[in-house]
């Protein structure tokens, strides 16, 4: 994300600590905490133990989980497309669909993939479809929640308007929990580098019991979801 331009920061700032009756501070220290509980959380886990509690903790949300292998990833999207009803389905214009081998398989079944060039359109088709397919950014064992790092090509729409969300899980995503995962955020902001505009953390179907504690689900995007968790990614 690139960093845009601030208009009057100074005057604003300024006009602030006047109201305070102190002068503008420049520099504000980030403070050393002495204890960070947040980092404890599952950090003796192995891979193992992080991906059955991913496992565990998003079927505990609803959502359906199934763990395959790089060999038999095809055949299970294909069983998720006749599962969840298939045609028409989207999904977002990512490279590691080619990297794992999906390619062809998403051009068999005709499924859209997300043009950024094009948005109206593809949300239209995003808003017609059964099935939207993505790829987790950053999985958290804690809750059972996949992270999409949107951009122009990566649309949350994907994730947000078809019926059924199919969120492929390499392995590999697996932390502990949203620490780790916003660390590698501000790592890239650090680094100096770009960073996505808008960043999805997604728990399961949407579900809503704030209504005389009726749980409703599908209130605000999909009914349905699954985790595709790749055992050797």
């Amino acid at each position: 994300m690139n960093k845009g331009t601030i208009q009057n920061r100074d005057n604003f700032l300024g006009h602030i600590a006047d109201k305070l009756g102190r002068e503008r501070k420049t520099n504000v220290p980030r403070p050393d905490w002495e204890h960070q509980p947040q980092w404890a959380v599952y950090q003796d886990h192995s891979s193992d133990e992080l991906c059955t509690l991913f496992h565990e903790n998003s079927e505990e949300k609803g959502t359906h989980v199934l763990e395959t292998t790089m060999d038999q990833l095809e055949q299970t999207i294909a069983y998720v497309m006749e599962a969840y009803g298939g045609a028409p389905m989207v999904a977002t214009d990512d490279e590691r669909f080619d990297a794992f081998g999906l390619r062809d398989v998403m051009i068999k079944r005709d499924v859209h993939i997300w043009d950024g060039g094009s948005d109206s359109m593809s949300i239209e088709k995003a808003k017609q479809s059964t099935i939207g397919f993505l790829f987790s950014d950053a999985s958290l064992a804690e809750s059972g929640t996949i992270t999409q790092f949107n951009d122009r090509n990566k649309a949350r729409s994907v994730s947000l308007l078809p019926t059924t969300y199919a969120a492929i899980v390499p392995k590999s995503t697996i932390v502990p929990r949203m620490t780790q995962a916003t660390a590698e955020v501000h790592k890239h902001v650090e680094d100096g580098q770009d960073i996505s505009p808008y960043i999805n953390f997604i728990t399961g179907p949407s579900n809503s019991a704030d209504i005389e504690m009726n749980m409703v689900v599908g209130v605000h995007g999909p009914v349905k979801a699954v985790h595709i968790i790749v055992l050797d990614a």
